[in-house]
């Protein structure tokens, strides 16, 4: 899988666990990035790849049954699309919008993308 791809399902896992769970799946950031939401701590593991197959840090028996049903239908959803396609999509939803207001296309920036802001569009949708 992309590295790339990998972000953006990060972000989408983040958001429906958020509204579906009422939880965060993890306490790091989501960045709005120029090309769509990065979460920098797991960035900084992959940084310089392009694509990942396995990931030694993983560790699915820590998560509850509750996150797995989550995470696999994110990935039953959006996990058949390009990593171009999510960023996109993500460019074209209010919480990564919002959080780059003021910024250029392409403008580097750090800004949070809140979970706040997460938990109330994706709320919406549900």
């Amino acid at each position: 899988m992309s590295t790339w791809k990998l972000q953006k399902l990060v972000y989408y896992a983040q958001a429906w666990s958020l509204v579906w769970d009422d939880a965060p799946l993890f306490d790091e950031p989501i960045e709005a990035w120029a090309n769509g939401p990065v979460a920098p701590a797991l960035y900084q593991e992959h940084r310089g790849e392009f694509s990942r197959g396995r990931w030694p840090l993983g560790r699915i028996a820590r998560l509850t049954k509750t996150q797995r049903e989550t995470i696999d239908a994110v990935l039953r959803f959006y996990g058949r699309h390009t990593g171009h396609w999510l960023s996109e999509l993500t460019h074209m939803e209010p919480p990564w919008r919002d959080a780059r207001k003021g910024l250029q296309p392409g403008e580097r920036g750090k800004r949070e993308i809140t979970t706040a802001a997460m938990a109330e569009y994706y709320s919406s949708l549900a």
